[in-house]
């Protein structure tokens, strides 16, 4: 059987691929005997596999020339898969810890062989909806941010070697684009992928759509989105890209990856937690109120900003006088200096984070992709409360992200939505 042209596989298919490549077949021992294959692509774009047998395991990802959730009249390319394999090995130098380890890239099949993260690894928003708490999250996601992101800006890199990667990924285009349609164009006007809770929300659309001053802000951000290659970023950064058990965290799916805006990374992870926030008290139960673990959720977020700023400054601190461009030591060369720089840059990067998290949130609620914690709530009443809370927030702080000095004063602001 041939591979030298790109088909979508199947499991029987897939066995003989296998078969034909050494990077893979060794990694189960060469030994078909009792292997399992398992589909469980349960994401907008792409086929994923899981496969185990006796002597080991991995897992196979093939991208489809289409978005598999809405079917093939949205074409989509499959070179993306490209980019994923590209973006997991680049985040997985920088941080191994966090990233799984790719085995195999196949360009013509589109198709990424890496490891399987074997149970009780769970996806981050599943875990999430069943309220079970992960000590290490905040601690693990700060570092994995603060590593990429930093050893991929002008902070570490030259500019030579920078504008190399961002003219590499910028073939990337397409789901470049498709964010900018989904996160920030969509939902501020009538589309026909547009959907949310209705009737309870048909004014909240509608809401979103005429708010002037929400659309004057919106448009900043996706021009920063369009135009500011400050890192590689990961792209889709939300809890269904992180995998987790209460002492591992690993982030998947860089297949949105491209040199971008940094507080789009943040934002979108502290964006869907906020979302998993107003999502509990439509999980909450007789004998369980969810308000506990709504703390935790709150105690995350403060600790993933305090985290990663205290990480990226202490990186930025032990390489300032490396090969980063950003900033030349001949000229930010006093401390004081130093420290205004520091302070100006962080600033900017907390009140993007705001912004970018915030436009993930609505566009997860009035858009076309919408989240499994509101959408595994039953009653459609209670789901729509929980969703127009987030959904008023997510206003707020889109709008008002200057005003916001600190974390703090944004947790300060969910709890009193």
């Amino acid at each position: 059987m041939s591979f030298s042209e790109f088909r979508p596989l199947d499991e029987n298919s897939l066995i003989e691929y296998i078969k034909a490549t050494p990077s893979l077949s060794s990694k189960i021992g060469h030994n078909y005997d009792g292997l399992k294959i398992k589909e469980v692509g349960d994401g907008n774009l792409n086929f994923v596999y899981i496969i185990v047998g006796p002597s080991g395991s991995f897992v196979i990802k093939q991208a489809l020339p289409y978005i598999r959730c809405i079917g093939e009249s949205w074409p989509m390319t499959k070179e993306r898969a490209y980019f994923e394999a590209v973006a997991l090995k680049q985040h997985g130098g920088l941080c191994p810890e966090h990233v799984p380890e790719v085995y195999h890239f196949d360009r013509t099949m589109s198709l990424i062989g890496m490891r399987y993260l074997e149970p009780p690894h769970i996806i981050l928003r599943k875990g999430l909806i069943a309220g079970i708490e992960y000590p290490l999250l905040a601690e693990h996601m700060s570092e994995y941010m603060a590593k990429t992101l930093f050893c991929t800006s002008l902070l570490y890199q030259s500019t030579t070697e920078h504008k190399r990667a961002v003219a590499e990924f910028c073939g990337n285009v397409e789901l470049c684009r498709l964010t900018e349609q989904v996160v920030f164009s969509d939902p501020y006007k009538v589309s026909e992928y547009n959907r949310w809770t209705s009737p309870y929300l048909d004014r909240d659309a509608e809401t979103v759509r005429e708010d002037n001053l929400l659309k004057i802000e919106v448009a900043e951000l996706k021009s920063k989105f369009c135009e500011r290659a400050q890192a590689l970023i990961h792209g889709d950064l939300h809890t269904g890209s992180v995998m987790v058990t209460p002492d591992s965290t690993q982030v998947i799916d860089p297949e949105f990856a491209f040199y971008g805006p940094m507080g789009f990374d943040i934002g979108a992870f502290v964006g869907n937690l906020i979302l998993a926030f107003f999502a509990q008290d439509g999980h909450a139960g007789q004998g369980n109120d969810r308000k506990s673990y709504k703390e935790w959720i709150l105690k995350t977020i403060e600790d993933t900003w305090n985290l990663f700023h205290q990480n990226f400054t202490a990186l930025w601190d032990e390489h300032k006088n490396d090969s980063g461009e950003a900033y030349l030591p001949a000229i930010y060369n006093n401390p004081e200096l130093q420290k205004l720089i520091q302070e100006k840059y962080m600033k900017e990067l907390f009140h993007a984070t705001i912004g970018f998290g915030a436009a993930k949130m609505i566009r997860r609620i009035v858009g076309v992709a919408h989240v499994e914690d509101f959408e595994s709530i039953k009653e459609a009443n209670i789901r729509a409360d929980c969703e127009r809370r987030a959904l008023e927030l997510g206003k707020t702080l889109l709008k008002r992200r200057r005003e916001f000095v600190s974390i703090s004063e944004v947790i300060s602001a969910m709890k009193h939505v």
